[in-house]
């Protein structure tokens, strides 16, 4: 049986097939009649498989009603085709491991049975599934923060004791504590998009006197140091709960920042866009990469020109903020570099 707080799942991926506009879909013509997906496939590695436009698999998507949890998919799958009416459409077509039971996290809205396929490479995604969010200067600024640590120590590590302070009412039970990260400013408008709050630890609450927090330290990625800010935990969707997708409103924006410390962009490296919630973009959307156009003086006349734009490449974004997004380049014709366009596929 279906577990109930994954109905509304499968009822919103039953919504987006009604709502998506008739087109063509071009089957690959080495395409497979059968696949056995495998350790270490990715759903994009699959919609590939069988698709020449792989942001079109929830067109094409079939699901299976008869056999568990058939909207995700698991190594030992046996992926199809089958015909519905006039219509091809790939569906499991057998199912071959014991899924066990469906775990719940209390940090999901939707948690997926852990060895579920991903839409994208975890590896590539997890640390900034995790580790950084985007906020409002504002919220930073205003957040509370770390005052000193054990024993008046200014450093602490994973398992110590902080004090923090900055409550505007009695804190919750656990927070996140992050450090101010780069200023994202849209290159067009100069509009500050928001600031990136990357976190070094997790702390829970274990008193609270007067003003003054005593935190536990429940892990550490770098040391815990005083003006750390406090922000609460947040709600994340797994990267295996959403397909790869075309957006629905038109989407014209840029490249802004390349995460990680590298200078070029290829694939799977993860990038920064200016277009989030309020642009109408969504997780699992897939955006087309355009290498902007040099700017030339052109011979004959002595003016300026602007060469065409070419796409370079495809990402599909895996974290969506209010005014940016976290994207994953998928698949690189060129080098590409900040500033480049992304727009729908």
């Amino acid at each position: 049986m279906l577990k109930p707080l994954l109905k509304p799942f499968v009822l919103a991926l039953a919504l987006m097939a009604s709502m998506v506009s008739a087109q063509t879909i071009d089957l690959k013509s080495s395409h497979p009649v059968e696949y056995i997906v495998k350790e270490g496939d990715t759903l994009w590695d699959i919609s590939q498989k069988f698709l020449e436009d792989a942001w079109l698999w929830p067109e094409i998507w079939q699901v299976n009603e008869q056999i568990d949890n058939p909207h995700l998919i698991f190594p030992g799958d046996v992926i199809g085709l089958v015909y519905v009416g006039n219509q091809t459409k790939v569906t499991v077509k057998k199912r071959t491991m014991d899924l066990g039971t469906i775990v719940l996290s209390p940090t999901t809205r939707i948690s997926a049975i852990h060895s579920a396929i991903p839409s994208i490479p975890i590896s590539a995604v997890s640390s900034f599934m995790k580790d950084s969010r985007i906020v409002k200067s504002e919220e930073m600024k205003s957040a509370p923060y770390v005052v000193a640590g054990d024993d008046q120590r200014i450093l602490a590590g994973g398992g110590g004791k902080v004090y923090a302070r900055g409550f505007k009412e009695e804190p919750g039970s656990s927070y996140g504590l992050y450090r101010k990260g780069q200023v994202f400013v849209d290159p067009d408008t100069g509009e500050v998009l928001g600031l990136e709050a990357r976190e070094v630890g997790a702390a829970s609450v274990s008193s609270w006197d007067g003003d003054v927090a005593t935190l536990k330290l429940a892990s550490t990625r770098e040391e815990v140091i005083v003006g750390d800010r406090l922000l609460s935990t947040e709600d994340r969707v797994s990267v295996a709960n959403f397909m790869p997708n075309s957006p629905k409103e038109t989407i014209m924006g840029r490249m802004i920042a390349v995460l990680g410390g590298v200078t070029q962009i290829g694939q799977y490296h993860v990038v920064v866009i200016n277009q989030g919630d309020r642009d109408g973009v969504a997780e699992g959307n897939v955006l087309a990469i355009y290498k902007t156009g040099k700017v030339i003086i052109d011979r004959v006349t002595r003016a300026k020109v602007k060469l065409p734009s070419e796409r370079a490449g495809l990402m599909m974004l895996f974290r969506v903020f209010d005014k940016v997004s976290y994207g994953l380049i998928l698949r690189a014709k060129r080098p590409m570099s900040v500033g480049d366009e992304v727009r729908n596929p």
